[in-house]
């Protein structure tokens, strides 16, 4: 390890690296009911809302009961600081509008540090098409970014 570099732990281990790109994954809680149109919309804008001055945004889908992005921190800002912000910001909202109760989403979340172009396009791959994947006969989904081809 380099001073470039540090790990942490919670319940997962967390590699942060300046510079990386990182795939996440974090998911509603088991108590929570799974989430609308409407509130996969506002998750997705509130990604869209620090792209290209908090972070590089690769891509991102918002599924009914999980989200991933391909994120890359920018100005020295930190993944950690960046998925509290989506998660605060998007329970709030979804209390607001929707009525929730208590919290939305798990404390925890996967990354991982994109190592090589090949792991990019392979997780960019696997985010453009999870909504395929699970729901094989779907025409459209417009929570995916960038846009997939729904001809898979």
């Amino acid at each position: 390890m380099n001073e470039q570099t540090r790990f942490y732990r919670r319940r997962l281990p967390h590699w942060r690296e300046q510079a990386s790109i990182y795939f996440v994954t974090w998911r509603l809680k088991p108590d929570q009911q799974e989430l609308s149109p409407e509130e996969r919309a506002l998750v997705a804008a509130e990604l869209h809302h620090g792209r290209g001055q908090r972070y590089e945004l690769h891509a991102y889908v918002v599924m009914n009961d999980h989200v991933h992005v391909l994120v890359e921190p920018k100005g020295g800002r930190v993944l950690e600081k960046l998925l509290h912000s989506w998660k605060s910001f998007t329970a709030h909202g979804l209390q607001r509008t929707s009525g929730r109760q208590g919290g939305v989403w798990q404390d925890e979340y996967f990354d991982r540090i994109v190592r090589d172009e090949q792991e990019f396009a392979q997780k960019l791959e696997y985010i453009r098409g999870n909504p395929w994947k699970r729901w094989p006969d779907l025409r459209e989904y417009p929570w995916v970014w960038p846009r997939a081809d729904p001809k898979r």
